[in-house]
């Protein structure tokens, strides 16, 4: 299984951004789908952003037109650029490898915590 490990997580203020980095223990090349998920305190995981592997992207309705996600297959890693945040944004950010069917085929890492203040 691929392992993954996410970062750029912070605190910052409503209208902020961040961005955050998904590196992967192997080459991503061949993964169909990556995906950044999150989960809020109280609340089950979801996913919020993904690509595939000819560059096509889906967002959830409540991160459309403020997330961008984008991969480098050469560095192995994913990106979630994340703009206008909102408090409601704030959340454990989790990346994964997914396969044709979006079904997770990765390792779960730790997370990087986002945090925004209003």
């Amino acid at each position: 299984q691929v392992q993954l490990v996410e970062s750029g997580g912070g605190l910052v203020q409503a209208g902020g951004s961040l961005r955050l980095s998904c590196t992967a223990s192997r080459s991503i090349f061949s993964i169909n789908v990556m995906g950044w998920y999150r989960q809020a305190p109280g609340k089950q995981r979801e996913l919020v952003a993904a690509i595939t592997s000819g560059g096509s992207t889906n967002y959830a309705d409540s991160v459309k037109d403020r997330f961008t996600i984008t991969r480098d297959n050469a560095k192995n890693t994913v990106y979630l650029q994340m703009n206008s945040l909102k408090p409601e944004d704030t959340a454990v950010y989790y990346c994964n490898a997914l396969d044709s069917y979006y079904l997770i085929i990765g390792s779960w890492g730790q997370g990087t915590q986002v945090t925004v203040s209003s």
